[in-house]
């Protein structure tokens, strides 16, 4: 059943140029699984709400975050001039990308945005050493869209167990990268035991769509072996 409440918020991060993350208060009792999302309302403006994923993990206690990519939308618009101290109403938990604990070594394919649910499940395996072996390929334009960078490379000297690659469409010399689209080659070259994992795919519809097809198609995993979530913009 969804929790509904009323909280305020607790602080506000700047992730990247146009990518914010809002953290609500929401005292110890939160109940959600790593990967879901909420229902954010916003009280001055009832009439908009969005659903989005929660980007903290049920095992950073006292808060619940939400990451939204600035846009000219109304709802981004009135999201951005909330402050710490204003209160929003929110429903969650939602949604079924998420993790199988017991289950088989993982792999993470997303791009911009899309990486917000799958920041909440790395966190969570972290922070729980449950002993997964992860592989993230993270697709982004350039090294300036890139989401939680500094979160997943503390997270990686954490966990040996978690690699992380990102792919962008214009070389940076700053950050270990490869270069161009995510293709059925570089899911070969860096996660060279594919066959043996599950997948999860989160990202704008097209994208989601493409890598399935790569996987599927060129690839010859089964669908059963592929968790999808899509991210339309707004």
């Amino acid at each position: 059943m969804a929790i509904e409440s009323e909280v305020k918020i607790k602080e506000i991060i700047q992730r990247t140029y146009n990518v914010k993350s809002f953290r609500v208060e929401t005292g110890e009792g939160v109940d959600f699984k790593a990967g879901q999302f909420l229902q954010v309302n916003l009280k001055a403006r009832p009439e908009l709400k969005r659903y989005l994923s929660i980007s903290s993990s049920p095992s950073e206690k006292g808060y619940l975050e939400f990451t939204k990519k600035i846009t000219e939308s109304d709802f981004s618009m009135a999201l951005d001039t909330l402050k710490p101290g204003d209160a929003v109403n929110i429903q969650y938990p939602f949604g079924n990308f998420t993790l199988n604990e017991t289950g088989k070594n993982i792999a993470f394919i997303s791009g911009g945005i899309g990486i917000t649910p799958i920041r909440s499940i790395c966190k969570f395996i972290v922070d729980k050493s449950l002993g997964i072996d992860i592989v993230l390929v993270y697709a982004n334009r350039t090294i300036s869209d890139i989401a939680f960078r500094e979160d997943f490379q503390k997270m990686q000297e954490q966990c040996p167990k978690l690699k992380v690659v990102h792919v962008l469409s214009e070389a940076s010399d700053e950050l270990m990268s490869r270069s161009g689209r995510v293709n059925s080659q570089v899911i070969k070259e860096e996660i060279p035991d594919y066959p043996q994992r599950k997948f999860y795919l989160c990202g704008p519809p097209a994208m989601v769509e493409a890598m399935e097809k790569i996987l599927v198609e060129e690839l010859t995993l089964p669908k059963g072996n592929i968790i999808t979530e899509n991210f339309t913009g707004y």
